[in-house]
C-alpha cells in the first residue's frame, strides 16, 4: 500500500512534535516512526539519511524528511514531509514567543529549559550509538571514526570536511579491497 500525503505528513509531524534538540535527537524517533511503525525505509537508511542530511545545506530535520519523503511520493511526499516536521516547530515557537515575553524572568521556566536541554544530552547520546552501531562495522570504518571523533573533539576542521573526508576515505577502503580481490573497480 502506497503512503498518502495525509500519511506522510501526520508521521513526520510527530516526530516534529517529539523532538526537542534538533538533529541529532530525532534519530530514536526517525527510526521507530519510519523503520518500525511504517516500514517506509530500511534501518540502515537512517544513517545514510542523516549523514547526507549534515552534509546538504538547511536543516537536518527539513533534510531528512525530503530524503525520506520523496522516494514515497515523489515531489509532493517530499513537500509533505518537509512541512510536517516543521509545522509543530512552528506552532510552538509562535506559543513560546508569546509566552516568554510575559515568564521570561520566571526562574521555574529557566529550570524547565534546564532539564529539557539535560533530556537532549541523552537523546543525542542514543542517536550516536545507534549511529555507530550501524556505521563501525569492520576496522576501517572503526579508524574513519576515530580520527572523525578526534578531529571533531578537537574542532580543528569544519565538520562538513570531517564528512567529505570521510566518505573518501570509505570509497578508497572499497577500492582497495575490490583491487586486492581482483575484482572489476
Amino acid at each position: 500500500m502506497q503512503a498518502t500525503l495525509i500519511q506522510i505528513f501526520m508521521s513526520f509531524a510527530k516526530v516534529g512534535a517529539l523532538t526537542f534538540g534538533g538533529g541529532y535527537a530525532m534519530l530514536p524517533l526517525l527510526q521507530r516512526e519510519m523503520v518500525e511503525r511504517q516500514g517506509w525505509v530500511e534501518n540502515s537508511d537512517i544513517g545514510d539519511y542523516y549523514a547526507l542530511s549534515q552534509c546538504s545545506p538547511g536543516l537536518i530535520a527539513v533534510n531528512m524528511a525530503v530524503y525520506i519523503g520523496y522516494p514515497l511520493r515523489g515531489l509532493t511526499g517530499a513537500l509533505a514531509a518537509a512541512l510536517g516536521v516543521i509545522a509543530p516547530s512552528v506552532l510552538v515557537i509562535l506559543l513560546l514567543a508569546s509566552l516568554l515575553q510575559n515568564l521570561a524572568h520566571v526562574a521555574l521556566v529557566g529550570h524547565a529549559f534546564a532539564a529539557i536541554r539535560a533530556a537532549v544530552a541523552v537523546l543525542v547520546v542514543q542517536s550516536v550509538y545507534r549511529l555507530y552501531k550501524s556505521g563501525v562495522v569492520d576496522k576501517p570504518t572503526l579508524a574513519i571514526f576515530i580520527v572523525a571523533l578526534l578531529i571533531g573533539l578537537l574542532n580543528i576542521v569544519n565538520p562538513v570536511l570531517v564528512i567529505m573526508a570521510a566518505a573518501l576515505a570509505g570509497m578508497s577502503v572499497q577500492w582497495l579491497k575490490k583491487r586486492d580481490q581482483g575484482n572489476d573497480i
